[in-house]
């Protein structure tokens, strides 16, 4: 069987007094998308920063790919393979979709400011961004610029912006925040094409995608893990339903 392509052992984080990650493990398989949920202020968002690189605990390691990365920046986790898709827009408004996937390409590879040389020289960039452009459905809106783009239209951008990185790990940060139901419903599709040939682990809100999408399901409550399980043991799981999900959670 093969080894997990993330690892975090016992994380603590802790701010002052407060305790943010409290004593968190868990693991992604290398063929699997695993959610991670909570009510807010449970801790998500530094679970996050831990896992790209942006935070560093107090206490416990991160593996990722076969390799301790705990003490490396976010860089160089996202060179070793790990893409991260944000809650917030990334994308550049001025740039078309095509030249946002292209820079996003370069960045992995430390070429995004040759200034001496146009982004629109990068041949071979620009067939990898094309490709990731089509396999989310943008082909025919390559040339829009980003800001012309719907909402909707931006997310899957940005999902061809991670993908574009060949990733070992696609880390998405709340990937549906601000769609309507039938934006959310088209890009949980495309996430779930990508079931087995991408892991991910998906940090997000919206129950109906979690269920859809999710292998397994972390729950933290309070900055611990309450529960690691099925969308049923999650759905069935005592605790969660009092502190997240509610009695009348069908």
């Amino acid at each position: 069987m093969a080894e997990p392509i993330l690892v975090l052992d016992d994380l603590v984080k802790s701010y002052g007094a407060l305790p943010v990650t409290d004593h968190v493990s868990l693991t992604v398989e290398a063929t699997e998308i695993h959610a991670l949920i909570g009510p807010n202020g449970a801790g998500k968002s530094t679970l996050v920063g831990e896992i790209a690189g942006s935070i560093t605990p107090d206490h416990g390691r991160v593996f990722f790919a076969g390799r301790e990365v705990t003490r490396l920046g976010v860089a160089a986790r996202a060179r070793a393979g790990l893409a991260r898709v944000f809650q917030t827009s990334h994308v550049v408004p001025g740039f078309t979709a095509l030249e946002n996937v292209q820079l996003a390409a370069l960045a992995v590879e430390g070429s995004s400011f040759r200034f001496v040389r146009p982004v629109s020289s990068e041949k071979h960039a620009r067939d990898a961004a094309f490709a990731a452009l089509e396999r989310v459905g943008l082909g025919r809106r390559a040339e829009v610029a980003a800001a012309g783009l719907a909402h909707g239209e931006k997310r899957a951008l940005e999902l061809a912006m991670g993908l574009v990185q060949k990733p070992k790990l696609l880390l998405l940060d709340e990937p549906m925040a601000g769609t309507g139901r039938e934006e959310t419903e088209h890009l949980t599709e495309l996430l779930a094409g990508l079931s087995g040939q991408v892991p991910m682990l998906i940090v997000e809100h919206d129950m109906a995608t979690v269920f859809r999408l999710a292998t397994r399901i972390t729950v933290l409550i309070s900055g611990a893990g309450a529960i690691t399980g099925t969308a049923d043991e999650v759905r069935a799981d005592p605790t969660v339903r009092s502190a997240y999900l509610g009695e009348g959670t069908p």
